[in-house]
């Protein structure tokens, strides 16, 4: 199967958005490292109707009009990893959750690390937000897109975080 693409200048860096057939199978970081996410053969595709649609709500999510994506997606992994993908799914706009939480969820409460070894190869960041999942002490943790773009994320979405205040800074408003 082939993957499309295309990118989208967004507040966060570059993202690239990839699409398998009508789902959203990837949004990726600029300095994403290689093999994090593990696609197939790409070809470029702005005109992909999914890609259109996930860079539109993106635009709006990043203008703060969206805190809900409507997407149909495609979670490429292991059950073990789709099963902590839809739990992301679940945690509400402009909340946190700790990985223990999301063990606890998913019924594994001794998984902790394994739910932090999915979180960090979510394919599909930002729409299922992994930047929602902080550690157990409050403190951000590592992310795929930098911490800095984490903060930047949680603080668009109003979450109380420590930085939330320098909003109008961090996205140029």
């Amino acid at each position: 199967m082939t993957y499309t693409f295309t990118t989208l200048a967004s507040p966060v860096g570059e993202l690239k958005l990839v699409a398998k057939d009508s789902r959203l199978a990837a949004i990726l970081w600029e300095n994403d490292k290689p093999g994090r996410v593990k696609l197939g053969p790409m070809s470029e595709a702005a005109n992909n109707p999914i890609l259109m649609r996930t860079s539109q709500q993106l635009q709006e999510y990043f203008a703060g009009t969206r805190n809900h994506f409507e997407l149909e997606l495609d979670f490429a992994g292991t059950d073990f990893q789709k099963q902590v993908w839809q739990a992301l799914l679940t945690i509400p706009f402009g909340e946190t959750r700790s990985y223990s939480e999301i063990a606890r969820q998913i019924g594994n409460p001794s998984a902790v690390r394994a739910v932090g070894a999915a979180n960090g190869k979510n394919p599909i960041s930002i729409v299922a937000p992994c930047h929602r999942v902080i550690g157990a002490s409050g403190k951000l943790t590592g992310f795929a897109g930098g911490l800095e773009a984490k903060e930047r994320l949680l603080t668009l979405e109003g979450c109380g975080w420590s930085g939330a205040g320098r909003m109008g800074d961090l996205f140029g408003h």
